[in-house]
């Protein structure tokens, strides 16, 4: 790929997907420097050798899958930023509304936020981030689960 070609390629990448990468780094990793180096990252990695897809949804997953695998990577180095507060979550337009429920997902386990990520917020179901995650579909559903559990001890014992 020539360099007009991967600009473009990563223009449309960007349009396409940005938004709801950022969401899935932003959970993971809890702060948007480092969220934003991910998408990057991910991105990157797309143009430089991402294999032919069948489909949309291929590229879609594919693409989740390595940006989940970089904010792994980041959270196993050590940390430079601190937790975002909820004034930097209203500052990167999150909802009112939502400051809550998105503080209360940021202090779970990273398996508990990303499966609850991928479901809820992006819509994937068990079967398609058990493959995303190298994980069963029984497994994805039990983090599923216990993650619903502990978010709900987190909003309602914090109140």
């Amino acid at each position: 790929m020539d360099g007009d070609s991967r600009r473009a390629k990563a223009a449309e990448l960007v349009e396409k997907y940005g938004s709801a990468l950022f969401r899935l780094c932003l959970v993971m990793l809890r702060n948007a420097p480092d969220a934003e180096d991910a998408v990057q990252e991910a991105l990157l990695r797309y143009i430089e050798r991402a294999p032919e897809f069948e489909n949309a949804a291929a590229e879609r997953a594919w693409l989740f899958a390595v940006a989940a695998n970089r904010c792994r990577d980041s959270l196993r180095a050590a940390r430079r930023h601190p937790q975002l507060t909820l004034d930097e979550l209203a500052g990167l337009g999150a909802e009112e509304s939502d400051l809550g429920l998105l503080d209360a997902l940021m202090k779970l386990p990273e398996k508990y936020r990303l499966a609850l990520t991928l479901h809820y917020v992006e819509g994937y179901s068990a079967g398609e981030i058990a493959s995303m995650t190298g994980r069963t579909p029984s497994c994805v559903k039990m983090r599923l689960k216990k993650g619903r559990e502990l978010l709900g001890k987190e909003i309602f014992d914090g109140e």
